[in-house]
């Protein structure tokens, strides 16, 4: 079973990484960006075949390792196929 888990710092979380990528597109040129937040992108493939069971694992995983749950918020998506 294939997963991705989605992290991105929780509002009012100031994020520098992605004020840096905003000041770097309008150095490129691109206009109009009016804000840039950076997070992370997981995709985690699990032997695991109850939907239940795997996205209880994805939530662990996510709480104990992947993202920082005092500034960061996550999502899991799980492909059932």
């Amino acid at each position: 079973m294939k997963a991705r888990i989605k992290v991105t710092l929780k509002n009012g979380v100031l994020d520098p990484q992605g004020k840096a990528i905003e000041g770097a597109l309008g150095s490129l040129g691109f206009s109009g960006v009016e804000s840039v937040r950076q997070g992370k992108f997981f995709e985690v493939e699990l032997a695991e075949t109850d939907p239940a069971k795997a996205r209880a694992a994805l939530d662990e995983m996510s709480k104990k390792l992947l993202a920082n749950t005092v500034i960061e918020n996550y999502a899991v998506e799980i492909d059932e196929q």
